[in-house]
């Protein structure tokens, strides 16, 4: 029976929890098992787990580093990834606990949290641009390495009594790290960006930090936060300065710092704002917000403070069509290569062109530019003529122009 075991886990919890990972995929961790080999012998694998974590002896697996390059090419990002198992368990203690925290976190919170998106943050900002004249940009040096596990645990301790969750988050703060070379390291602070958990104790660690701070401190600034990217929105650059040194000493209270150069006081230019600061523009989550020439609803063009995609998302879109190497895969047909790549395509366009969508038409048509190439490649008729290869592609959109997900925005050009 449940009952009788140290903590109170349903089963059906950690059947949940399975299902959830398994529907995420994700990589092998330390121990190098992948999901499939860990379904070799679900059933065992499964109730040795929750006889572990009912009993209160389970001990989270040192979480495998691995290293990305980060989207702006200064450095990489360092990623941890938990073993399956860890991945199921670390599941069942966010189910339980994601409802009770969730319904206190401030409506402006839009990361990692069920039924909030970017897309959310990234209109409400540009909404309060057109209201605010100044943004003071926000950037938390290495957040996730140096988050304090004192306070984290205060924090949420706030919020539960449940005995096993407060034992197993303080075991998954300090397991240790598997690094590349194999060796593994101890922790002192941080929690590694890749765990299940994860965003959840750093959406509840800024909450206290950040968010109910600035609700007391300065309820008239209102700001959107996702994750550890957040704006600040104000009337006036003393209001802006001051309060950028308010938030270093709020952060460096907490044993966080602000970015010097990164964190930035930036002026919302527009048609009525005349006047001039050397900084008036800010990127927030993969969208640039700066001066725009617009149209209104009457066909009269007027400068406008407005996101759309930025350069370093457009890059990243760039290298991942280099990524495809399309001039490798001629044994495709047009059709399977829709079939590939058109998921990708389509969440892009989901989402940048959600603002300002005349921005993405460049990455989009240079997309038809890489199929132009592949057809040349591909078809004899075509071989070595690219300006052909480009009318053949653009003939193919205007009869079938769904065939790619893009062609309805963009449709390829002859020249």
């Amino acid at each position: 029976m449940d009952e009788a075991k140290p903590f109170c886990i349903p089963k059906r919890a950690v059947w949940e929890a399975y299902k959830r990972v398994r529907a995420n995929h994700g990589a092998a961790g330390a121990d190098g098992q992948s999901i499939s080999e860990f379904e070799q012998d679900l059933s065992n694998n499964l109730f040795k787990l929750w006889n572990r974590l009912s009993s209160g002896s389970y001990f989270p697996p040192p979480v495998r580093r691995v290293e990305i390059p980060k989207d702006n090419g200064e450095g990489v990002r360092p990623l941890g990834i938990p073993t399956v198992s860890d991945r199921i368990a670390q599941t069942v203690v966010k189910e339980y606990l994601e409802p009770q925290l969730d319904a206190c976190f401030h409506p402006d919170s839009y990361g990692y949290r069920p039924g909030r998106s970017a897309k959310e943050a990234l209109g409400m900002a540009r909404q309060r641009c057109w209201r605010y004249d100044w943004v003071l940009e926000l950037d938390i040096r290495a957040f996730f390495d140096n988050l304090d596990h004192a306070l984290m645990l205060k924090a949420l301790r706030h919020h539960t009594d449940c005995a096993w969750v407060l034992l197993y988050v303080e075991r998954w703060l300090k397991a240790p790290v598997q690094l590349q070379d194999g060796s593994l390291a101890a922790r002192d602070k941080g929690t590694p960006q890749g765990g299940v958990v994860s965003p959840l104790m750093s959406n509840l660690f800024l909450h206290y930090v950040f968010d109910r701070w600035m609700q007391t401190h300065y309820p008239d600034v209102p700001f959107e936060r996702y994750a550890d990217d957040g704006i600040c929105h104000c009337k006036t650059l003393a209001q802006a300065q001051q309060l950028r040194a308010a938030l270093e000493a709020r952060f460096a209270e907490c044993h966080l710092e602000l970015h010097p150069q990164k964190t930035r006081v930036v002026y919302c230019k527009d048609d009525d704002r005349r006047g001039t600061y050397p900084d008036h523009s800010f990127d927030f989550l993969g969208y640039t917000f700066r001066p725009r020439r617009s149209k209104n609803r009457w066909g009269k063009f007027f400068i406008s403070f407005t996101p759309a995609v930025s350069n370093k998302a457009a890059t990243a879109m760039r290298q991942t069509l280099r990524s495809w190497a399309l001039h490798n895969r001629s044994d495709k047909s047009l059709a399977d290569v829709a079939r590939m790549f058109n998921p990708v395509v389509q969440g892009w366009i989901n989402y940048f062109a959600t603002f300002y969508k005349s921005a993405l038409y460049p990455t989009l048509r240079h997309l038809d530019l890489v199929l132009a190439r592949w057809a040349a490649r591909k078809y004899k008729k075509l071989r070595g003529h690219l300006r052909r290869a480009r009318h053949w592609l653009a003939r193919v959109a205007q009869t079938r122009p769904g065939l790619f997900a893009h062609w309805r925005l963009v449709q390829p050009t002859a020249g």
